[in-house]
């Protein structure tokens, strides 16, 4: 996996994105000819070293290669992605990114997506800039992609509706949910930099565990003296911590019931820790259960797409956690003549917990004409007649478990 982690303390625009990705090693040219793709013969992208409050930095300017655009609303430009020849990551991030930037402005104006006539949708250069940083991820294949929080400005700007406050309605909506702060005077956050970010980036997060391989700095217009205008991007391999988990969840009210079983199993299969199934009552008094998938963080990514994959959910909601664990292993009692597995859970070589697996108990019980009751019974006694009882030191017991 690639990892990689948006700065946003200064602010963020999509111009900015893009000269950090380009300034962490991303190709220039794959993410001109990705633009190229989408407006032929109309924007030229360029690319120079600058300095933003002592600090080198990465800018690209992009200009226009005509003297008029056409006017594009959020339906021309879908069309131009779909049709474009762009490998399907970089059309499917850019048609997000560019549907939540409509969605913000349609509900800023009062209107649909369909009625309302974009100004930063349509606009030449942030098409370049989203398709661009689009291509930019894909050409330095990052997989999982991180941001802080935003700083937003403070004050008030001239926008195509006149004066507005900061932040501007638009980025106010776009920046919901997400960790804001004012960060300075002036508009810090353009709306296209926050849709950019916003769907892009998996969560809001401090800076994650990584293996640092690469930093990017990309330059906004402006030199601000004693605060560095930029975006950084850091990128690395992700140092992933046995303890940190994903809780994986949705609610379904429309699978067959019957097809539980193999779902959980299924998530299981493909590396979950747990997954479980929680009975919810869903609007108009539907019932439906919640479908819980505890993943490892490296497992992410498989288990939401198993899920998809498995269920008829629409979404699936992440949640970070931390866990503990016991210390695990196995040792074996002998049970009419049969090896039963014991489950050790143990702390510092004291064990915690010894309890029989159900599994081979119930095959063997099957074999015997037997209760299940009664050879876990059995099985706990020979656990305990041979000192695996919470309590009690493996070392003590001489006792090595297998794993």
């Amino acid at each position: 996996m690639t990892s990689a982690w948006i700065d946003c303390s200064a602010g963020v625009a999509g111009d900015m994105l893009l000269a950090a990705l380009v300034d962490a090693g991303a190709a220039l040219p794959a993410v001109r000819d990705a633009v190229e793709a989408v407006v032929p013969g109309e924007v030229v992208l360029s690319c120079e070293q600058v300095r933003r409050a002592g600090l080198r930095a990465t800018h690209i300017t992009v200009t226009p290669a005509r003297e008029s655009h056409p006017h594009r609303a959020w339906h021309d430009v879908r069309d131009l992605l779909t049709h474009a020849e762009l490998p399907r990551p970089v059309r499917d991030n850019a048609i997000a990114v560019f549907a939540r930037l409509a969605e913000a402005e349609a509900r800023v104006h009062g209107t649909t997506v369909d009625e309302v006539h974009f100004h930063e949708v349509g606009a030449w250069d942030s098409v370049a800039d989203i398709v661009g940083t689009c291509a930019a991820l894909h050409d330095l294949a990052v997989t999982d992609l991180t941001a802080g929080p935003i700083a937003l400005g403070s004050g008030r700007v001239h926008t195509a509706h006149g004066e507005l406050p900061v932040p501007a309605p638009a980025v106010a909506e776009l920046a919901a949910g997400w960790q804001v702060f004012a960060g300075g005077s002036g508009e810090l956050a353009t709306p296209t930099g926050l849709a950019a970010v916003t769907t892009l980036a998996r969560t809001c997060t401090d800076l994650p565990p990584i293996r640092l391989h690469t930093t990017g700095v990309g330059a906004g217009t402006r030199d601000t003296p004693g605060r560095p205008n930029v975006v950084r991007v850091l990128i690395g391999t992700p140092e992933v911590s046995p303890d940190e988990v994903f809780l994986l969840e949705s609610n379904i009210d429309d699978l067959d019931p019957r097809a539980w079983p193999s779902v959980l199993s299924s998530l299981l299969d493909s590396g979950a820790h747990d997954a479980w199934l929680v009975p919810i009552l869903m609007k108009k008094g539907r019932p439906a259960h919640t479908l819980c998938v505890l993943s490892p963080a490296d497992r992410v990514d498989a288990l939401r797409d198993a899920v998809f994959h498995l269920t008829s959910t629409l979404g699936v909601r992440e949640l970070p956690l931390r866990r503990t664990t016991l210390s695990r292993g196995w040792a074996h009692v002998t049970v009419h003549g049969a090896r039963i597995p014991i489950k050790i859970g143990h702390r510092n070589g004291t064990i915690v917990q010894a309890t029989p697996e159900f599994t081979p108990a119930a095959e063997l019980a099957a074999a015997l004409n037997l209760p299940v009751r009664t050879i876990l019974t059995t099985a706990t006694t020979a656990a305990h007649n041979t000192g695996l009882t919470p309590g009690a030191s493996l070392g003590s017991l001489g006792i090595t478990l297998s794993t």
